[in-house]
This record gives C-alpha cells, structure tokens and sequence, in this order.
C-alpha cells in the first residue's frame, strides 16, 4: 500500500455491540503481524486490543504477509525473517497473557516452485519455527485492475505451473498444508490444482475474493452467480477446506472502508450472509472455519462487530455445527 491509512480505531468506536454469546471458544485461524509504514503496525499487542473486546478468543494462526523478512541471504530464504519475528511474539503471547489468546500456529511463506532445494527450505522453516509452523501459503492472487488496495503479488497461471504444483504436492508428502488466496476468476484453476494434488491439505482463505471495485464493480450479480458454481466445484475436492472471512477487504467493494460510520453487524449479516451461508452448504461446517483477517478487515469493520455478524449468521446451527465453525476445524487443520 503506497498511501497512509489511518488508524479506524476511533472510527470504530462509533458503533459499539456488546458480544453475542461470549462464552464460546474461538480460534481465529487467520491474522497478520507486522511493523508496516503506511498501514501502521499491527503487533501482539495491537492483536490483543481487538481480540480482548467480548468474544472468547482462544488461539490464534498467523498467516504470512511478507513481514519482516531478512535483508540479504539467498532470497528463497528470506521470509524466514518473518517466522523469527513471528516466534518472538508467540513466545510473548505464551509469557504474558493473562487470559488472552495465544499465537497457537503460523504459516509461513517459500517459494513453492524452488524444485530440490524445496525440502531443505521448508525443513529451515520447521526448525526456525520451535514447534509452530503447519504449512505455506503461497497465494496465487494475479489480477492487473489498477483500483485494488491490496494486489496480488503472484504470477498468472501459477496454478498450472508444474513445479509449483510439485512443491504442493511435497508439502502433503511432508505433512503440512497448503493455503492460498486468490481472485474469484481464478477459482476454476484453483479446482484443477486441488484436483491435481489430492494428498495435501488445502485451505481456500477468503471465499476466494469476489471482487467489487474497478471494473468489478457493477458486476456484483454476475461475479456472484459464477462465484456459486466455482466454490461448488471447488468443494467437490474433499482435500479443500475453506476459511471463511476476507469480504470486508475494501477490495471487495462493499465500501465501508471511510464511510462515517461502520457497520453494525445487522448490516454485515444483511449484506454479506449469502456469501457465507453458500460457502457452509457446499463445503459442510466440518470443512469451513471463521476467520478474521486482521488488521485487512479492521480497516472496514471492527472484530467485535465481526464475531457478532458471523455468530448471527449462524445462530440456528446446531452447537456441534457452531463449534466446528468457531473453533473445530481450524483446531484439526492446524493442529492446535
């Protein structure tokens, strides 16, 4: 991001719920870190602001984000800067938190493609990680729209790529997963990786972005209606799980970033409960997790207002449904 973004903090203030059931376990299986200038840090304990404000939040994954990395070395091992960064705030959250939820697990990111030099990478990252790391995510995100905030950084076609699709098949072989992020024109491609690697773990993070700005952005219906046979066919593949949050990226243009006020969580569950109910009846609770993806999401919606939309959303679940959501298969796909 080239631009200062404000902190929403204060703009969040302005629209204060007190938790729906505050008493169920939550495991946030996806968050950032990171020491950013122009988006503003987002460190433990900016985490825990938000994660200490109602809900019972007990674990938590961070998810890569091109944080921290090592200024020299090999480039194939220069994320692994961010898993020390990452480790030392674990360690913190583990030390100092006085009912506040621990960095459980992270993902880190390498170079899928790096061919025999793959296993000495990843096996760094398990050592560097003292116990934490689960898997990659290498994002296949590629979309040249000039009005996107947060681009993706992959090349097109990395999918389909042979040495990539290597490098995710090792990472089953190995017992890690694989999470991705992408653009909802490239879930097809998606379905033929999962297809192709029917051995390893995969995570579909953000319902696969449906995108509303730009030239997208009067093409809401129709991305929608396309986006309902992609993920269909996307969860006929039953090594995917899919990891439901990310639609309060600005990207996804429903526009709250700005406004004078955000959003309640009526107004998230009025505007965004299809996306999610869709996801849940294609993919089954067993097979779909909560998310939060702080602080990208922070700068549309606060985690308070957030957790409650998603707990309404669900609110006629079963409690076996619920806990698998909230709490269940993100603690089986990542180990906790």
């Amino acid at each position: 991001m080239s631009n200062e973004i404000a902190d929403p903090t204060e703009w969040h203030s302005l629209v204060k719920e007190e938790a729906i059931d505050p008493h169920r376990p939550i495991v946030d299986p996806h968050h950032h870190l990171w020491r950013r200038i122009g988006f503003g840090p987002y460190l433990l304990e900016d985490l825990w602001l938000d994660t200490d404000t109602g809900h019972n939040v007990v674990n938590t994954v961070f998810m890569e984000c091109a944080a921290e990395y090592l200024e020299d070395g090999p480039k194939e091992r220069r994320s692994l800067g961010e898993v020390d960064f990452v480790v030392e705030q674990a360690e913190a959250s583990k030390a100092g938190g006085q009912g506040q939820p621990e960095i459980a697990a992270l993902v880190s990111h390498a170079d899928l493609r790096l061919g025999d030099a793959l296993g000495d990478v990843l096996a760094a990252h398990v050592e560097r990680s003292r116990g934490l790391f689960r898997g990659v995510r290498h994002a296949g995100a590629a979309d040249d729209e000039p009005a996107l905030m947060i681009p993706g950084r992959s090349p097109a076609g990395l999918y389909e790529d042979p040495e990539f699709r290597l490098g995710v098949a090792l990472l089953g072989r190995l017992g890690h997963s694989y999470d991705t992020w992408h653009y909802h024109h490239q879930n097809p491609g998606f379905a033929k990786l999962a297809r192709a690697v029917p051995d390893t773990q995969l995570v579909l993070d953000h319902f696969g972005t449906p995108l509303g700005v730009g030239r997208y952005a009067d093409k809401r219906e129709e991305i929608f209606q396309q986006w309902k046979k992609d993920v269909a066919e996307i969860a006929e593949c039953p090594n995917v799980v899919a990891k439901l949050g990310g639609l309060a990226m600005p990207d996804n243009g429903f526009g709250w970033m700005g406004r004078e006020l955000p959003p309640t969580s009526d107004e998230f569950v009025a505007t965004q409960s299809r996306y999610y109910l869709h996801m849940i009846e294609c993919f089954t609770p067993e097979r779909c997790m909560f998310e939060s993806n702080f602080p990208v999401d922070k700068l549309s919606i606060s985690y308070p207002v957030l957790w409650n939309g998603l707990k309404k959303i669900v609110q006629d679940f079963s409690e076996d449904e619920k806990n698998a959501l909230f709490h269940g298969t993100a603690t089986r796909v990542y180990r906790l």
